[in-house]
């Protein structure tokens, strides 16, 4: 923050200003003119996504400033083809999500008897029972978003069904089940049925995110910096081999392998040191 901050009201106007220009039938942007929720929807979860990565790489305070202006962007734009549709207008979304979270944190904006960790975190699941509930939403597993990652969806609908007392003792039972999962899906890969394979896969990729949430841990963000551990390390790979003047492609496994290995040894070596 400096003394060139601009005012966070001003600033907001004038984004809410600029997205009614592009929107405008008349001397608006002939892309945005046309676009709907539908066809905006997937430029939203992209730019959370964006969010996500500039944390995860360690976020410079330039490049976050950007990506997050770039997801209120879409909140913005969904906000303007709400009002068009005389439904809501930004306002509404702000005063909306103003009002939930005072309601979700009453030991903040009343209760001061529930400030204890336990007392915060039955207040707020007694608070999204009562709002799935006003959206006819019921069941223990209603209300989990479809277009959320898979795995990340899969520890949500399984830290539901943990409330009322359907999960594991723990995660070493957890380990069990990944056991006997990975066994069934050896027993169908003599048959290579392409739904059955699917099938088995599908149940340890289930319990592999449960074995998460045992460990206190979220299964997309673990995926994700796995992901870049084998970018990081294929590249010393491609390093490697160029050094010898070889690519991947005509070096082939019995020279990547022991490439490989020297990377995750130098790694290992680099974190002793």
């Amino acid at each position: 923050m400096t003394d060139t901050t601009p005012d966070p009201a001003t600033a907001l106007q004038r984004l809410i200003g600029i997205m009614a220009k592009l929107r405008d039938p008349v001397g608006g942007c002939p892309w945005d003119q046309v676009q709907d929720f539908a066809s905006i929807a997937p430029y939203t979860v992209e730019e959370a996504y964006e969010v996500a990565d500039a944390i995860g790489r360690g976020p410079e305070p330039a490049v976050l400033l950007d990506e997050l202006g770039d997801l209120l962007f879409q909140t913005v734009y969904h906000a303007r083809m709400a009002e068009e549709r005389e439904w809501f207008a930004f306002a509404d979304v702000a005063e909306a999500i103003a009002d939930k979270m005072i309601r979700r944190h009453p030991h903040v904006f009343g209760d001061a008897a529930a400030r204890d960790a336990a007392a915060q975190t039955a207040a707020w699941e007694v608070q999204k029972a009562a709002e799935r509930a006003t959206r006819a939403e019921t069941g223990t597993l209603a209300g989990v978003p479809v277009g959320l990652p898979a795995l990340t969806r899969a520890a949500k609908l399984t830290r539901r069904a943990a409330r009322v007392g359907f999960d594991w003792p723990d995660a070493a039972a957890v380990l069990d089940k990944l056991e006997e999962e990975a066994a069934e899906l050896r027993a169908e890969l003599p048959g290579a049925d392409p739904t059955r394979l699917a099938d088995e896969v599908g149940d340890l990729l289930f319990v592999l995110a449960n074995l998460a949430r045992k460990l206190d841990l979220d299964p997309e963000a673990c995926l994700a910096a796995a992901n870049r551990k084998f970018e990081r390390r294929f590249a010393g790979v491609e390093a490697r081999l160029a050094a010898t003047g070889l690519a991947p492609g005509d070096a082939g496994l019995p020279a990547m392998e022991p490439a490989w290995q020297a990377v995750k040894a130098a790694e290992r070596d680099a974190k002793a040191g």
